[in-house]
């Protein structure tokens, strides 16, 4: 058996998505659902105190957050209940998190997976491999959007760094994941689209790493890593993740 566990990055590895959180269009709307609650803004103000709030949370103003950490991640709901607040509204958590995934829905575009996505996973379950994702996500959206894609029954465990306090490519991200499952990296592999959070933050903490180049991979040179693929073919990944007839020696597709 090659690997015994194969760790995934969601967004441009497997899924594709398109999202823009600057449409004029996107906060007319916003603005109006805070207006149903009582929180008057312009659109145009909604989204400059959006933009404000994001960055002032990341730098460090979250409970318990380094301001001079390097990776920080927040939750996002702190954003949109803080806006409520700046407008003398208090948001509870059902009100906060319907916010949230109206802006995310609003926000996008388009979401899919990619071709044979699905397919993979379920390959590599059927064949006893341990199926994980480590996400750069806020977790109020993207459980949402594994249950809309069909997908979340697909992972033996779901690891987003809004749930942690820390992103790829922080190694502390990735031995959450070792440590709370009990994954020795000399069996385990990375899978990302993201030469520095996917394949640089693995290689970090010892696992091995398959780079899918993809329309959402940052414009940067091909990273070090063990394999590098060009796009998502997902029996090409599954013969090297499951072994099947894949040489160990570094392949570039």
């Amino acid at each position: 058996m090659r690997y015994q566990h194969c760790i995934f990055d969601l967004y441009g590895t497997l899924v594709d998505i398109h999202t823009d959180e600057r449409s004029p269009r996107l906060w007319a709307r916003m603005a109006e659902v805070y207006r149903r609650h009582g929180a008057l803004y312009r659109p145009g103000e909604l989204r400059d105190a959006y933009f404000r709030a994001v960055k002032e949370l990341e730098g460090g103003d979250a409970p318990g957050q380094d301001a001079h950490e390097a990776h920080p991640e927040i939750q996002i709901e702190r954003v949109f209940r803080r806006l409520y607040g700046s407008k003398g509204v208090e948001a509870d958590e059902g009100l906060t998190a319907r916010t949230a995934l109206t802006f995310r829905r609003c926000s996008t575009e388009y979401l899919r997976l990619y071709e044979g996505a699905a397919e993979l996973l379920h390959a590599l379950r059927t064949r006893g491999r341990g199926v994980w994702l480590l996400s750069n996500a806020q977790s109020i959206f993207t459980r949402w959007e594994l249950e809309r894609l069909g997908i979340a029954p697909l992972f033996d465990g779901v690891y987003l760094s809004s749930d942690h306090g820390c992103k790829k490519p922080d190694p502390r991200f990735f031995q959450i994941l070792l440590r709370e499952r009990g994954i020795d990296p000399a069996g385990a592999v990375m899978v990302g689209n993201d030469g520095t959070c996917d394949i640089a933050g693995a290689r970090a903490v010892g696992l091995d790493t398959v780079y899918v180049r993809t329309g959402l991979s940052p414009d940067e040179p091909l990273p070090g890593a063990d394999h590098v693929l060009d796009g998502m073919d997902w029996r090409r990944v599954l013969a090297i993740l499951a072994g099947d007839g894949e040489s160990p020696a570094k392949s570039s597709e």
